[in-house]
């Protein structure tokens, strides 16, 4: 499970998140990993700008980022083919959610589960943050 890690300051960041997302992909670098799918757990944070802090409570989907639609390009994503590295997996799905215009800041988790026994799982999570110009 995800440990909650702050992140930089600021004062109109609210973080959305997609947490313990188990699906198939087809993922690795080994022979017997080829042409089969793996469980994976993908657990996504991503800080969206409320940059309309004076309507304090306006119940507005264009407020923030539909988490329904970044579980939609995590599955796009995933379903592209196979991919050999979990940090590949991971880059492209924080490139993805950064693309969405409110997004600031994202940190993804990619899990592989069932690769060794007597152990949850293996895998890398990576913070990456907008760089507008």
């Amino acid at each position: 499970m995800s440990v909650f890690q702050p992140w930089p300051a600021h004062p109109r960041l609210r973080r959305v998140f997609v947490r313990d997302l188990v699906t198939l992909a087809h993922i690795g670098v080994y022979p017997h990993e080829m042409g089969v799918q793996q469980r994976v757990r993908l657990n996504i944070d991503f800080g969206v700008l409320d940059d309309e802090a004076t309507q304090v409570g306006r119940d507005d989907l264009s407020r923030t980022v539909s988490y329904e639609r970044v579980v939609h390009l995590v599955q796009r994503i995933i379903d592209e083919g196979h991919v050999r590295l979990v940090e590949t997996l991971a880059e492209r799905i924080a490139a993805a959610v950064l693309g969405e215009s409110r997004v600031e800041i994202v940190r993804v988790r990619v899990e592989k589960l069932d690769v060794f026994s007597g152990l949850d799982s293996v895998g890398v999570e990576i913070e990456r943050v907008q760089r507008r110009g």
